[in-house]
């Protein structure tokens, strides 16, 4: 089942920072960014957030499942759980500090053809 635009609408209501956070939909499914990164998965009209060192918090709080099949596990954050788990905008930026920096495509000069000789 592909999710929804209001479910990704709702959730990002519930982050309140619309500068840091965004969404892109992707497959019938959307990814979600903090500060330009991806952090998480709404599939299914669920947030699966990236299990990091940083998110270790979300342990005890959620449970684990794939988005996606062949994907690694992720924190399933349901949506009751929007509303009380007040952390998870810090923790969501957490994880895109810990990321690494997108990096810079290089733009490759040609040599002209030189001319016969």
């Amino acid at each position: 089942m592909a999710t929804q635009k209001e479910a990704v609408e709702f959730l990002l209501a519930k982050l309140r920072q619309p500068k840091r956070f965004s969404a892109r939909a992707m497959f019938g499914e959307y990814a979600l960014y903090a500060d330009g990164k991806v952090v998480a998965l709404v599939c299914d009209n669920l947030l699966y957030v990236k299990i990091l060192p940083v998110s270790e918090e979300l342990e005890p709080l959620c449970e684990k499942g794939d988005p996606y099949p062949g994907a690694r596990p992720h924190y399933i954050v349901e949506e009751a759980q929007l509303s009380t788990l007040q952390t998870l905008p810090k923790i969501l930026c957490a994880i895109a500090k810990s990321l690494p920096e997108k990096k810079k495509r290089t733009v490759r000069n040609r040599l002209p053809k030189r001319a016969p000789q």
